[in-house]
């Protein structure tokens, strides 16, 4: 592995402490890492245990090192800027191009890609002030991870958490390599009107229990944020989360895949794109019991009938003439291979039946894509043996999924 200049900085909660353990991710890979703290920070984790990890002298003043213009070079010279954890003040601070300490002013020195990976309050992530800063960020060319799900101080559980070190490292590595796609172009998507749906819907079996999956709607969610940075009004027709949904964007909640179904024909009726990012359930049961099914020794165990749903990406693609003219469909597919074919034949055949222009095509099992923070696709085209690659955080494979589609809509319309 080709050795990298980062700069890792570190705002001031309580998950700093889980910095450490990314900055050992870095500097075993072999990368040479200068730790820029906040002074907040260093109330959670001290500079002497940022120097013995990182084997640099640390500092968090634009006053330290000015022979050197530190608050300068650290910026030019880096490959790569993290920022782990980001703090919803850090985040108000960068995208507003505040420069008050060595990071910020740092950040603003950037000349490589700089990626933040958020941990706070749930309350906090999810205000609009947040979310404007974060849709602020992308659009200026940053990139930033969704937070976990998961218990946070205290009692408190809820998104907010800052991912694991090796979902951050494999994000850093994706830029660092080059494997994702360009970032989005401001405007490009300007007056265009994108349907994008997300998560996993949920088939009620009793009023208690249902049928659902694993889909945490995190992709979905990163390409509607991805889509209103790039200038589009955006409807987010949205099954069951796991992530707040993006400041801007219209939000239509749905449950089942019938409702589902209703909702994007009617939304797709005047977009100019439609996007299938929702892991929508093959079957459901035949009926749903209006109350509990109890568990009792003197009843048979229940038997439950699954009947089809309706398989949304294909009549989309079926009835397009009768809505916008020249829309663009993209599907989504997780797939798996077996002795019958690989992952892509499986994909090509299913963009051919489906009739979308293009099909994201990601492999599912053995802990892959559902519920974690980065993914790794490949982007078919109908009609073509060309294909995309992506790879990264899934706010960068949004990105690119959101600039092929920004290149294929500018080439349509000349």
């Amino acid at each position: 592995m080709v050795s990298h200049t980062i700069v890792l900085g570190v705002g001031g909660g309580i998950a700093a402490y889980k910095a450490a353990s990314l900055l050992r991710l870095f500097t075993e890979a072999g990368h040479s890492v200068t730790v820029v703290p906040t002074e907040a920070a260093t109330r959670f984790v001290g500079v002497a245990t940022w120097e013995a990890l990182s084997g640099h002298s640390v500092t968090n003043s634009v006053f330290d090192m000015v022979e050197k213009v530190n608050h300068v070079q650290l910026g030019q010279q880096a490959d790569l800027i993290v920022v782990a954890p980001a703090t919803a003040d850090l985040l108000a601070k960068a995208a507003n191009g505040r420069a008050d300490d060595l990071l910020t002013t740092t950040l603003l020195m950037a000349r490589g890609p700089v990626l933040f990976s958020p941990a706070m309050h749930t309350e906090m992530w999810r205000h609009p002030a947040t979310q404007d800063n974060i849709a602020r960020l992308r659009a200026h060319g940053a990139h930033v991870l969704d937070p976990a799900v998961g218990r946070l101080t205290g009692k408190d559980s809820g998104p907010g958490r800052l991912p694991e070190a090796e979902d951050i490292f494999a994000a850093s590595m994706a830029l660092l390599d080059g494997t994702v796609a360009p970032g989005i172009e401001p405007g490009s998507l300007d007056g265009r009107q994108v349907v994008i749906t997300a998560g996993g819907t949920r088939e009620p079996l009793d009023p208690v229990r249902f049928l659902g999956n694993r889909s945490s709607g995190k992709q979905g969610v990163a390409l509607a944020a991805a889509a209103l940075a790039a200038g589009a009004r955006v409807t987010l027709i949205a099954a069951h989360l796991e992530v707040p949904t993006p400041a801007g964007a219209a939000v239509v909640g749905v449950e089942t895949a019938l409702e589902l179904r209703e909702a994007t024909l009617a939304a797709a009726a005047d977009a100019d794109v439609v996007i299938m990012a929702a892991a929508v359930a093959d079957f459901r049961p035949a009926t749903s019991a209006a109350t509990k099914i109890k568990k009792r020794d003197d009843v048979a165990d229940p038997v439950i009938t699954l009947v089809r749903n309706p398989d949304i990406l294909a009549e989309l693609g079926a009835t397009r003439a009768t809505r916008q003219a020249g829309q663009l469909i993209v599907g989504f597919a997780a797939e798996t291979g077996d002795d019958g074919g690989s992952v892509l034949d499986y994909a090509r055949a299913k963009l051919e039946r489906k009739g979308a222009d293009l099909l994201v095509v990601n492999e599912v099992g053995g802990g892959k894509v559902f519920g974690q923070d980065s993914n790794q696709v490949t982007i078919l085209a109908r009609g073509s043996t060309e294909q995309a690659q992506a790879a990264g955080s899934k706010d960068q494979v949004a990105a690119a999924v959101v600039a092929l589609v920004a290149s294929r809509l500018a080439a349509a319309h000349g």
